[in-house]
């Protein structure tokens, strides 16, 4: 049997972060403004969310829509009052005009966290070449490395992605250097596509507005998120939903 799998759902407050508590998920990425895709919250919402829950939550850190850092100095500044607030996780990730990882922006950012749990975002699926960022990120220090990467495989999403997600996968589980981080699915994911990244191993899953069926300007329902928890709960090594 297949461990459980990990559910996380995107929260822009602390009423959605309670509906996805109570539909199952098992951690949130806590973000503003997602018509540009998601931009660090306020203080005050990471505070309201975190007494609201006691699940896990991952604050964004990105200034402004798109992958370039923009003023890296504001968003250290951010991430450290974050992090003095009581934040443990994040996701960030920035990339050069010419698609390649953003290492200073990414070393100062990890830094400002202080050795904290982080995801590299979905700039990994806009990168130039995907597989020599994930070298490049390897050969950062130990404490400040990502340990998860959140993607579609492709910018297109799962459906274009879902074999790289699953070749990537198996990279993952040899152990090649800079593949050792989780690979977390998310973008245009469908619960159709649950029973193949399953059996191929892929053990994190995302989602956005699958939690939200009346749309963004709605808030996280948690019966949606709860088909999502019983359908991975019951994918088990391939075996339908």
């Amino acid at each position: 049997m297949s461990k459980r799998a990990l559910l996380e759902v995107i929260a822009l407050g602390p009423n959605d972060a309670m509906a996805a508590q109570a539909g199952g998920a098992d951690r949130l990425e806590l973000v503003a403004d997602m018509a540009a895709d998601g931009l660090t919250p306020s203080l005050t919402t990471f505070t309201q969310v975190r007494e609201a829950v006691d699940i896990p939550v991952r604050v964004m850190l990105r200034a402004a829509d798109g992958f370039a850092a923009g003023d890296v100095a504001a968003l250290c500044t951010q991430a450290a009052a974050l992090r003095a607030a009581g934040a443990e996780e994040f996701v960030l990730g920035f990339l050069t005009p010419d698609g390649r990882p953003d290492l200073t922006a990414v070393r100062a950012v990890a830094a400002a966290i202080d050795g904290c749990r982080w995801t590299f975002h979905r700039a990994l699926d806009h990168a130039a070449d995907r597989d020599a960022l994930r070298k490049e990120l390897a050969g950062l220090p130990g404490d400040v490395r990502p340990d998860t990467y959140l993607t579609a495989g492709s910018a297109q999403g799962v459906d274009a992605g879902l074999e790289t997600l699953v070749a990537e996968q198996a990279r993952t589980e040899a152990g090649e250097a800079g593949y050792e981080p989780r690979i977390l699915v998310g973008g245009g994911l469908t619960l159709g596509h649950l029973p193949r990244l399953r059996a191929a191993g892929l053990d994190a899953f995302h989602i956005g507005g699958a939690a939200r069926p009346a749309g963004w300007s709605a808030p996280v329902e948690a019966a949606a998120v709860r088909q999502w928890r019983d359908a991975l709960d019951a994918v088990r090594d391939g075996v339908g939903v």
